[in-house]
């Protein structure tokens, strides 16, 4: 064995590393927990990545929206990120400005009905489409599908599959209108 001038040993690498060297290894194996763990005690480990992304408070805040702000707020804004005390609100033209003069009220109202400081700031982005809701379908139009028969034919599984291909048909065109 090799010393330094100070007196310390120079061990090799192989002597540091327990694969290489197998006869210093530690027999001992770990102990492991094969009792049974309630869900409780596991749920904290799991989901804790997924809270640090986002929290459980914001995404309530995010789908309760109309609830927090009223609806005059909400059918003109939309909430977009909460991130750090930062909720960043989407709005459409004008309602940045006004916004901006209620925020503090805007911000104790997002608090108060969380029941956690939640937001310390807002950030107003613009967005043409914020608070918009998605249209309601189509109504049908009132005019009735005719049935489509074809007499010229005999009974039989070809008149029957026409006919149906006919009636789909009609059906297609007045949806299509």
């Amino acid at each position: 064995m090799k010393k330094e001038a100070n007196g310390s040993k120079i061990t090799s690498p192989k002597s540091r590393n327990p694969r290489r060297n197998p006869q210093k290894q530690d027999t001992a194996s770990p102990p492991r927990a094969r009792a049974l763990r309630s869900l409780a005690a596991l749920l904290p480990a799991v989901t804790a990545p997924a809270f640090r992304r986002r929290s459980p408070t914001g995404a309530i805040l995010m789908s309760q929206w109309p609830e927090v702000v009223g609806p005059a707020h909400a059918a003109v804004t939309s909430p977009r990120r909460l991130s750090a005390g930062t909720l960043t609100i989407a709005c459409a033209g004008p309602v940045a400005m006004e916004l901006q003069h209620l925020g503090d009220t805007l911000i104790a109202r997002i608090n108060t009905w969380c029941g956690e400081p939640l937001v310390s700031r807002l950030r107003f982005v613009q967005d043409p489409a914020a608070g918009t809701r998605p249209r309601p379908p189509r109504r049908k139009h009132s005019a009735t599908v005719g049935t489509c028969s074809l007499p010229e034919l005999e009974e039989g599984p070809l008149r029957q599959a026409l006919e149906a291909l006919g009636n789909d048909i009609q059906k297609a065109r007045i949806k299509n209108l």
